[in-house]
């Protein structure tokens, strides 16, 4: 999820009969494996186990019709993993259609934001 999303807000999934295909933590993922290059720095960016990335990567890469992101592994400067132009495209239609989403339900957000309790403020200790 865009680290600018305010709260309360949507949450988008594409589901497929087997599993959710593209979520706001596999979008996040995506695009942090593309900006780092590895499955590993995507896992630290993101605050998540590497075992738990490497999982999320799977079922990506099963959802698809070929693989959104691929990995190399060993050899002198180490793995990495690359980001496939389907991959791409991929998260930036996932990404316009949450917009989308988010737009057409701002002014009910609002109205169910006006239930909630307000958010707790942080007292400043002198």
């Amino acid at each position: 999820m865009p680290k600018s999303a305010r709260y309360p807000g949507l949450t988008l999934r594409i589901l497929t009969s087997r599993s959710p295909a593209m979520g706001p933590g596999k979008a996040a993922l995506i695009e942090a494996i593309d900006q780092s290059g590895s499955i590993s720095g995507a896992a630290r960016e993101l605050e998540m186990s590497y075992r738990r990335a490497w999982q999320l990567v799977e079922a990506i890469n099963a959802s698809f019709r070929e693989p959104l992101i691929t990995t190399a592994t060993g050899g002198k400067r180490g793995g990495g993993a690359v980001v496939s132009e389907l991959g791409r495209e991929a998260v930036k239609r996932y990404r316009t259609m949450e917009s989308k989403a988010s737009r057409a339900i701002e002014a009910d957000v609002a109205g169910f934001s006006s239930l909630l309790k307000p958010a707790a403020r942080r007292s400043r200790k002198d």
